[in-house]
């Protein structure tokens, strides 16, 4: 099987943090599930931070200690990437990476990224510019849910007769877009009597209450506004006189936002016991299933592109109640792993206010992605009668229930998932190597040489032929200090080093003059042009004179 290097990041694995995002979720399973399934004969990681080796180590031992050897690709060498072929990112970012790219030839290395939520500006961004930033046909945009997929292409449409329109059509291919769901590690999810039992126990939940459980963060606006679960929750536990205990796991940005969430949420379903837990530590996020008979999640925000936690309590054994959207179309059968509620929105065309203001930062993320969320309705009728037959029929939810578990198991386990991703870089790394050669170039109108873009800027520029001549009565007794003084000393990057700049003041004080091409002779080649280009730190301190050229 094909093999990649994975860009690895803590900030994008490591959930031992205090702030739990789905995207960090979903790449620690990830991760997980590469060391255990990857059909691979060693591990190729990216240390793209520079962090040190020991930390990653750590890393990767908390999340499943690697059985294979690994190989590590420093911070700066895309090039190593070319001995593997393939990069690997938990990112959308396929424009920027292709930029840096650039200088090492596009056929160098493939690109291979993932959507998360696809409602930032960041990220809309980014998926327009997939078609101006120099990608190639072997370059690949995983969208993991159908959904999300057609978002992606909606917005690439958009873009792409913008663009004809104006410029005429691209001239190369463009970047894959495949549809590979996420996974999980289905073992993780276990649930056992005895963790049942603690749970309800620690919760004081009554023994004939039927237990919902939501997963996930507490954010209104920004993920999930309660009240739509609030609502149904309490109309079937008036329908049913059945006890229902609700049991939200999940974590707001601070104590006091986590304070208001669950005071407003009980407001709406008085009927219904509630009960809260933090979901970030792991103990919790692994065990807190088994409390529950099943699983609530009503998805209403455009922020969402595949949802995690469904597929977490399929795991489980869950059913799941969930609404019909986003990524959740995907993973729950209704009617068979649980119940899906319809939802219905705006038609297209109806939101361009939004997008002008959020366009205009009028309004922010969280905002904007809530003002969509308002509009965004369920059918409450479908909803009371899901969550109704989940409390009176035993029955079905356990049928449901094997359903789901088999379903994650079979479909949704990264056992099943990695072998698509490693079919997916062996298709990129085929059609990089099969592609013509095409030449490497530090061009990036995005990122343009300084003293190209600001060349207007000065009286006259340096060339080879400019000369040079030791200022009078200069030595390196009197250079030295001040060329170590702070006001001359900062900014070093890519500059002689002082044994360099004796070298050059010597050999200039035994001459009259000499041109720059003259002086860079006298170090290494790979060093020349950063000493050229460094005389002019020299002159600008006064140690040497640059004169006119004749």
């Amino acid at each position: 099987m094909s093999n990649a290097a994975l860009y690895l990041h803590p900030n994008g694995y490591d959930t031992s943090g205090p702030e739990l995002l789905g995207r960090i979720s979903a790449g620690e399973s990830f991760l997980r599930g590469y060391l255990r399934h990857a059909d691979v004969e060693r591990y190729y990681f990216w240390n793209a931070a520079g962090r040190p080796e020991a930390e990653l180590n750590e890393l990767l031992a908390r999340i499943h200690a690697p059985e294979k050897p690994i190989t590590w690709i420093g911070q700066m060498d895309r090039r190593g990437l070319g001995g593997i072929g393939v990069l690997n990112m938990p990112v959308p970012g396929l424009p920027h990476e292709a930029w840096l790219r650039r200088p090492f030839g596009p056929r160098t290395y493939a690109i291979c990224g993932i959507t998360h939520t696809t409602a930032t500006d960041r990220v809309m961004q980014a998926i327009g510019e997939m078609l101006i930033a120099p990608t190639e046909d072997y370059d690949a945009l995983i969208c993991t849910s159908n959904a999300v997929r057609h978002s992606v292409d909606t917005q690439m449409d958009a873009m792409r007769d913008y663009l004809a329109a104006e410029f005429g059509p691209r001239r190369r291919p463009e970047p894959m877009r495949v549809t590979i769901p996420l996974g999980v590690n289905t073992e993780d999810f276990s649930t056992s009597p005895e963790q049942r039992k603690a749970w309800r126990e620690r919760l004081e939940i009554p023994e004939d209450a039927v237990v919902a459980l939501f997963m996930g963060r507490f954010n209104v606006r920004g993920k999930m506004n309660p009240a739509l679960m609030a609502l149904s929750l309490e109309r079937a536990a008036r329908s049913t006189g059945k006890p229902i205990c609700w049991v939200n796991a999940g974590w707001s940005p601070n104590a006091k936002a986590d304070e208001a969430y669950h005071a407003e949420t009980r407001q709406l379903c008085p009927s219904v016991l509630y009960r809260s837990v933090d979901g970030r530590p792991p103990d919790v996020r692994f065990s807190i299933w088994s409390v529950a008979d099943f699983f609530i999640s009503f998805s209403d925000n455009i922020q969402e592109t595949f949802g995690l936690t469904p597929i977490e309590a399929m795991a489980a054994g869950l059913p799941c109640v969930v609404t019909d959207w986003d990524g959740y179309k995907d993973t729950v059968r209704s009617g068979v792993d649980g119940f899906r509620i319809a939802t219905i929105a705006p038609p297209p065309g109806e939101g361009a206010d939004l997008a002008f203001w959020f366009a205009n930062q009028w309004l922010n993320y969280d905002n904007y992605v809530g003002a969509a969320g308002q509009f965004t309705a369920i059918d409450y009728a479908e909803a009371q009668a899901a969550i109704s037959t989940m409390v009176l029929y035993p029955d079905i939810r356990r049928r449901m229930g094997e359903s789901a578990k088999a379903r994650a198991r079979e479909v949704f386990d990264w056992a099943a998932i990695i072998p698509q991703y490693q079919a997916l870089w062996a298709e990129q790394n085929a059609r990089r190597l099969a592609a013509p050669p095409a030449p490497a170039t530090r061009d990036n109108p995005y990122r343009p040489d300084p003293f190209t873009l600001f060349q207007s800027y000065p009286s006259r520029h340096l060339s080879q032929n400019s000369p040079l001549s030791l200022a009078p009565g200069m030595t390196w007794e009197l250079a030295e200090p001040l060329l170590r003084h702070p006001l001359a000393s900062y900014s070093g990057f890519h500059r002689m080093t002082l044994d360099e700049a004796r070298l050059v003041l010597e050999f200039l004080g035994s001459r009259p003059s000499a041109t720059v091409a003259e002086v860079i002779q006298i170090v290494p080649q790979p060093r020349r042009s950063f000493v050229g280009r460094a005389v002019l730190w020299l002159a600008r301190y006064g140690l040497i004179v640059i004169g006119a050229e004749s």
